[in-house]
């Protein structure tokens, strides 16, 4: 009997050993891999903001459709300057601005470009697709639909939302935007006690609980919940 309830009080022991080690390392473990996906959600969702932001910049208000963005991004161009070349410190100290430089050089005067010193400086304006021109060498044609699609989940897509009626104190219409997605969908396959642990501090703080870029409550420079 005496060797059972030695052999029952080691095994208590142990188990309680191991319960506590864990109830550190759990909590460790979850934040380590946390903040790990949270990289990665993140730039989805800077790439998500200067989407909307090109969009709103030529259509006047922002989408909540991803299949409109995803459109937009596709057959839209971005206008761009073309730099080649700079003033010197003596021709800025000469009073020649960057405007009046390009307007020499396009006026095709020879002797006026020689005279200003402005053989090597150009200023052309051109477009560009706009996936090249906002997401060089990260998305294409083929790729950009997955813009929507939130890391380490099952397809699941980013939740966006608008608000084009946005007025302010002023009387002038602003448009917001606003891309989130909750800890429950990109920590859905994580420590469920510690996802709801994540989630109880953020609602008692009154937050988002989740990762979120822009608002569309009131205007904040469409900045993410993590800046």
């Amino acid at each position: 009997m005496k060797a059972i309830i030695k052999i029952l009080l080691v095994v208590s022991i142990l188990l309680l050993t191991y319960l506590c080690i864990m109830s550190i390392v759990t909590p460790i473990q979850f934040d380590a891999e946390k903040e790990a996906r949270e990289k990665v959600v993140i730039e989805k969702l800077v790439d998500i903001r200067k989407a909307e932001v090109e969009y709103r910049d030529q259509k006047g208000v922002y989408t909540d459709k991803f299949e409109e963005l995803i459109k937009f991004l596709k057959v839209a161009k971005k206008k761009t300057v073309m730099k080649e070349g700079s003033l010197s410190e003596k021709q800025l100290e000469a009073g020649l601005t960057e405007i009046q430089a390009a307007k020499i050089v396009r006026s095709g005067n020879r002797q006026e470009i020689i005279a200003n010193g402005l053989e090597g400086f150009r200023r052309d304006t051109g477009y560009v697709d706009m996936i090249e021109a906002i997401f060089p060498e990260k998305y294409t044609v083929e790729t950009i639909d997955k813009i929507a699609l939130v890391p380490f989940t099952e397809g699941k897509e980013f939740e966006l939302k608008v608000n084009n009626d946005y007025t302010n104190k002023n009387n002038i219409k602003i448009p917001l935007f606003q891309a989130s997605v909750a800890y429950e969908v990109y920590l859905k396959d994580l420590n469920r006690q510690e996802v709801l642990n994540k989630i109880d501090v953020q609602t008692k703080l009154a937050r988002f609980p989740g990762l979120m870029v822009g608002s569309i409550d009131a205007p904040n420079n469409n900045a993410g919940n993590w800046e």
